[in-house]
């Protein structure tokens, strides 16, 4: 009677951990908007709503791709997941990100992936793919994209990249951590058709955001907006510490658009596509626990 009492909880526990781990997103997610609003509005005040409009929308593709990014990785390891379950579990998992520390989204995309019937381990390796996978677009990038004579020693920092993308070098990897912690290995290898096919979402992913940016400066170029955008983002993620790499992205933004705006302009344009990017979350986040919803997911 008492294990099936227990069992009986289990389910009650994880549905107020979810809860409460989504409200605390939530709370940090909101705080970083509020926090920032005086610029935000300041910059704002230069903008016309179908411009912000147009901004968002980017953002949502952007963030579209990143999710394609992911469950490909994740159904090339051998859990394909349908549309509307998979963007579930990355964008709910997301909102992680704001909370301070590094591995609130993986744990809860593994917790979100385990009622689907994913293995924690995959849920893990596909997570932590992500992050070499956009390092090495972005990087690269950035260095077709901003000129070669200002930022191309960024591809210097490629090559090691794009060895640590090769899916004999990351199922090695993998293996190893996997052995470390005794845990199974996987049942299936990353294979390279699936890393191409990553590479590629992530590529439309960094597209999609250099849309986002150029909305917000249209006397620059959408090439150039693409390739501010990778590169400060690829600056923000290197500080994984900082939830979200909240100011660090918007520090190093203000410096890659010195050619084309003033510095208060500047800061009020990292400001403005800072709060665009957590609305573009939570609506992402929003959509996709309704979406499941309605599909009995």
């Amino acid at each position: 009677m008492s294990t099936d009492v227990g069992a009986g909880r289990r389910p009650v526990a994880r549905k107020l951990v979810r809860f409460g781990f989504l409200l605390i997103a939530l709370g940090f997610g909101g705080w970083a908007v509020a926090s920032q609003w005086d610029g935000v509005v300041a910059g704002l005040a230069t903008l016309t709503w179908p411009t912000v409009a147009g901004s968002l929308a980017g953002v949502v593709a952007a963030l579209l791709g990143a999710m394609l990014t992911w469950r490909t990785l994740l159904a090339d390891l051998g859990s394909p997941l349908p549309y509307r379950p998979a963007a579930k579990v990355f964008f709910v998992g997301q909102l992680g990100k704001y909370i301070p520390g590094a591995v609130w989204p993986v744990l809860a995309q593994m917790e979100m992936g385990r009622d689907l019937g994913v293995p924690r381990a995959r849920s893990a390796a596909a997570f932590f793919l992500m992050m070499p996978i956009q390092l090495a677009t972005g990087l690269l990038v950035s260095a077709v994209t901003l000129g070669w004579d200002r930022f191309g020693w960024l591809l210097l920092l490629v090559p090691v990249l794009l060895v640590m993308l090769e899916p004999k070098v990351v199922n090695g990897l993998i293996g190893f951590g996997l052995r470390k912690l005794k845990r199974e290995p996987l049942e299936r290898p990353l294979t390279r058709r699936g890393m191409l096919t990553a590479l590629g979402w992530a590529l439309a992913g960094w597209a999609c955001y250099g849309v986002h940016l150029y909305f917000l400066i249209p006397r620059a170029s959408l090439v150039f907006a693409v390739g501010a955008f990778a590169l400060t983002w690829c600056l923000g993620i290197l500080t994984f510490v900082v939830p979200a790499g909240a100011g660090v992205r918007e520090v190093a933004m203000v410096a890659v658009l010195s050619p084309v705006l003033d510095r208060g302009s500047a800061i009020a344009v990292a400001l403005c596509s800072r709060v665009i990017i957590v609305i573009g979350d939570l609506i992402c986040a929003g959509l996709a626990g309704l979406a499941a919803r309605r599909g009995g997911v």
